[in-house]
């Protein structure tokens, strides 16, 4: 297992990550799958096992549930790892029980700490953008919190670009820590983050944990030209956002058959390969419902591709460049180079 930094923090982390989605089985989440304490201590030691070293949860995953099970599941593992979650929606009802208030953001850290059954979370992480809050008052609580050992690092998820330089720019005039992390929805479907929040991410060292590499499993393999659906899959109750582009998807998908069977690596494998490729990604984020597809998934830090195979990929699922981007590229393009393919 490859580790690296996490954007310019200390912290060191595996190339692949666990995401703890599918423990818990609570209300909606149960689709994405139910996963308790033995079987999470199971998929735990794998991937440690494998060199995972951080695992990442949040409180609205299984509405608590899913800290709970990994807290209990971790025990005495807690040390060995690298603990993130995160904070923005609310578990009840009610005023100031969202969002990234002072106030939401302490309270739900100290309930996210016993959850966890742990004294720190290593990086604690706004998950979405709170426009009604100002980004003061959000960052100097997340500021307090590390100054109180509760945390030790934050992140951001889900951004905009101008958001996520906004914040910087309000950390730097209080001067306290910056996001040292954004937690972004990146795969071969989903490459609209290459526009803005992977450049932002290089410019200013922010590291970027991929979610999704697999784009809700539409890039699993599971969802070809002629096929049933699966039994099985997060698509069943949660829809991917937007339009997908069948054509694109399928042009997708043949590529990653020929890389997998010239490999002889599974279809996912090649997926998550990719992303772990690209340029500013730290970390890329692994579910599992069961054993199998764990240990094929950790198969992928196992091996590498070529640039050759990640430019057939990259030219596969390429989208056209948006305003202002395609008029700077055509026009300035000696000053606004493309980002390098892969790592």
């Amino acid at each position: 297992m490859e580790y690296r930094l996490l954007g310019a923090s200390g912290l060191e982390v595996s190339a692949l990550s666990f995401g703890t989605m599918t423990l818990g089985g609570e209300g909606r989440f149960a689709a994405m799958g139910n996963v308790q304490v033995e079987e999470a201590r199971r998929q735990i030691e794998i991937c440690i096992e494998a060199g995972v070293n951080l695992f990442d949860t949040a409180d609205i995953y299984s509405f608590g549930k899913s800290e709970e099970v990994l807290g209990q599941a971790l025990g005495a593992r807690r040390k060995d790892i690298v603990l993130a979650t995160k904070v923005f929606v609310g578990l009840e009802p009610g005023t100031n029980k969202s969002g990234l208030s002072r106030r939401h953001i302490l309270e739900a850290c100290d309930a996210s700490l016993r959850r966890l059954r742990t004294d720190t979370i290593d990086l604690y992480q706004a998950h979405n953008f709170d426009s009604l809050t100002p980004l003061d008052e959000t960052l100097r609580a997340f500021d307090d919190l590390v100054r109180a050992g509760k945390i030790r690092h934050f992140g951001c998820s889900n951004y905009s670009g101008w958001q996520l330089m906004k914040a910087l720019a309000v950390s730097d005039r209080l001067a306290i820590p910056r996001y040292i992390s954004q937690q972004i929805n990146y795969s071969l479907l989903a490459r609209d983050a290459e526009h803005e929040l992977v450049p932002a991410g290089l410019d200013q060292r922010i590291g970027i944990m991929a979610w999704s590499p697999l784009q809700f499993g539409l890039l699993s393999g599971k969802f070809r030209p002629g096929q049933s659906k699966p039994s099985e899959s997060r698509l069943n109750s949660l829809e991917a956002p937007g339009t997908v582009d069948e054509e694109r998807l399928h042009r997708i998908l043949a590529v990653l058959a020929e890389i997998a069977a010239q490999r002889g690596v599974s279809i996912p494998q090649v997926a998550l390969n990719w992303v772990m490729r690209k340029p500013g990604v730290d970390t890329v984020i692994i579910g599992a419902r069961n054993e199998q597809q764990l240990r094929d998934n950790l198969a992928a830090a196992t091996w590498a591709l070529t640039e050759a195979e990640v430019e057939r990929l990259d030219e596969s699922s390429g989208l056209p460049l948006p305003y202002p981007y395609w008029h700077q590229r055509k026009f300035a393009g000696d000053r606004n180079p493309p980002l390098k393919h892969a790592r």
